[in-house]
């Protein structure tokens, strides 16, 4: 079986064509051409139309190679220069039109979900990544996309705007001596990396895995006793250190020169090497661990084999995981969210086919559970308009920007008024999705007002259907619900304006 990825990236658009060998993949053609498209996005924002047209071009000839290899399965991605591109939509509508190609432009949720799945596939028989809690970083030439993972499951991911080409035009930018230019630079990624503490004050990291393609066989020429431990250059702070040491007294010239390096990369491996440094202080620890691999390769080993959980199951857990991690993060009653979003699929089970929901919707309905309550951190008074806004700006990992807006309007309705002509996020959804989002607020309103109280008073739900069509919820509970009687009278009321049947509300004793 062969599989194809073609990289769009900020420097260089790459083709890579692989087949499966056992575990691993095994690259049988590999087809590179610089083309500087983060160069113009990073200064002018936009992708001039010479440059568009050279991708093209570019882009066709691959296309032309695929077929000779007779590869039908192609992935073509795009990532930081295109996604901040102003003129993005005119890049991909040309790019298909001139060659057929359909990018995918991946935000920095997707490369380290990507980037994840691949490494707990690479390296499940040398190191135990489902049982440590991890900061992965995949440095590319436009951002350095990072997660956080607790035993294999994601917490966070952030992209921060601090790839080597970004550093290298950042640091020619600077009117000072060589020794203000660095230290400036070290100023600016401590800035935008430790801001990572901020997120993770209660989370302690075991490791550290940086995902590096381009620098880790130059490191051996400025520190020739450096070599490759199994998987990885493993790293200490001192190692680390004099590495920066090294780099920090030459110019881009003299990097190249005494340690025979390319000029791309010398000159940007002294802010490869600042951005080193600087993970060792996210929580001092002992070792980074270098692996020399590829988001491309991630992405190859994605379609070429089959893991152990298929990719729907382990997306909806993997953002479930991140869906925790905000509750916790923002103070959450993480136990009322556990509850109502195990009712609320019980619910979807239920009523999936009356009102003509799909499998994929069953994610957008859980992700608006677990958060429909965040905007309680900014204030308790309007929580529900302060949630829609957090979650419509979210990263969240393959999922995209129209899907995240309707999980924020699911859980904006969870209270207080349906949808009205004033609220512009609903009202920028199709009108297919204003449907679904009704339908999906009406379950999550239905099981919200099932534990009014935040004390899960619900030991068991049931759901029972009479002839017309009409349907009864049986909630077991042995408590007083008094409270969650009255406030359900209220929330079924788009539920049953919606399906046009009744629902009615039965508590019985819990045995």
């Amino acid at each position: 079986m062969r599989a194809a990825i073609i990289d769009v990236g900020s420097s260089t658009i790459k083709l890579l064509i692989a087949e499966g060998h056992g575990d691993d993949v095994k690259i049988i053609e590999s087809l590179k051409n610089m083309i500087p498209l983060g160069k113009h996005v990073f200064l002018k924002g936009r992708i001039p139309q010479t440059i568009i047209n050279q991708t093209a071009a570019v882009l066709q000839k691959y296309k032309d190679t695929l077929k000779e290899y007779d590869v039908t399965k192609v992935m073509v991605i795009a990532t930081t220069a295109v996604r901040e591109a102003r003129n993005q939509d005119i890049f991909l509508d040309t790019i298909l039109r001139k060659t057929g190609f359909k990018i995918d432009v991946l935000n920095a949720g997707d490369v380290v979900y990507y980037i994840d799945y691949f490494l707990s596939h690479k390296l499940k028989k040398t190191y135990p990544i489902e049982k440590k809690n991890l900061l992965i970083a995949e440095l590319g030439a436009g951002s350095l996309d990072v997660s956080v993972m607790e035993k294999g499951m994601t917490l966070m991911n952030i992209g921060f705007p601090i790839g080597t080409l970004r550093l290298s035009q950042f640091m020619e930018s600077l009117d000072g001596s060589l020794q203000e230019v660095h230290e400036a630079t070290e100023e600016y990624i401590e800035n935008e990396i430790l801001s990572l503490n901020k997120n993770n004050t209660n989370f302690n990291i075991d490791d550290i895995i940086l995902i590096d393609e381009n620098y880790s066989v130059f490191i051996q020429n400025v520190l020739p006793n450096k070599r490759r431990d199994s998987d990885f250059f493993k790293f200490k702070a001192s190692e680390a250190q004099e590495l920066l040491t090294r780099l920090k007294q030459m110019n881009v010239e003299e990097i190249a020169n005494s340690y025979n390096v390319p000029t791309d990369i010398s000159a940007t491996i002294t802010g490869y090497a600042i951005i080193l440094n600087t993970l060792f202080k996210i929580n001092k620890s002992e070792y980074i661990y270098i692996l020399e691999a590829s988001l491309s390769e991630a992405i190859l080993a994605h379609l070429l084999f089959k893991f152990e959980k298929s990719e729907d199951d382990n997306k909806l857990s993997q953002l479930v995981s991140v869906a925790h991690f905000l509750c916790r993060k923002y103070g959450m009653d993480l136990a009322h969210l556990k509850h109502v979003a195990a009712m609320t699929e019980q619910l979807f089970n239920a009523f999936r086919d009356i009102l003509g929901l799909e499998e994929k919707n069953r994610l957008y309905l859980l992700l608006a559970a677990y958060l429909h309550d965040i905007g309680t951190f900014v204030s308790n008074r309007s929580h529900h308009k302060h949630s829609e806004y957090m979650i419509s700006a979210l990263n969240l990992f393959r999922l995209t920007e129209n899907e995240i807006n309707i999980i924020a309007c699911t859980a904006r309705y969870h209270r207080r008024s349906a949808p009205l002509k004033s609220h512009l996020l609903y009202n920028s959804l199709t009108s297919a999705d204003q449907i679904l989002v009704q339908k999906l607020s009406a379950l999550l309103r239905i099981a919200n007002s099932l534990d009014r109280s935040h004390k899960q008073k619900v030991k068991k739900l049931d759901v029972k259907f009479s002839t017309g069509g009409d349907a009864t919820i049986v909630a077991h509970t042995h408590e007083n619900f008094l409270l969650e009687k009255e406030n359900f009278m209220e929330k079924k009321e788009l539920f049953e304006e919606i399906t046009g049947n009744k629902l009615t509300l039965t508590v019985k004793a819990q045995e």
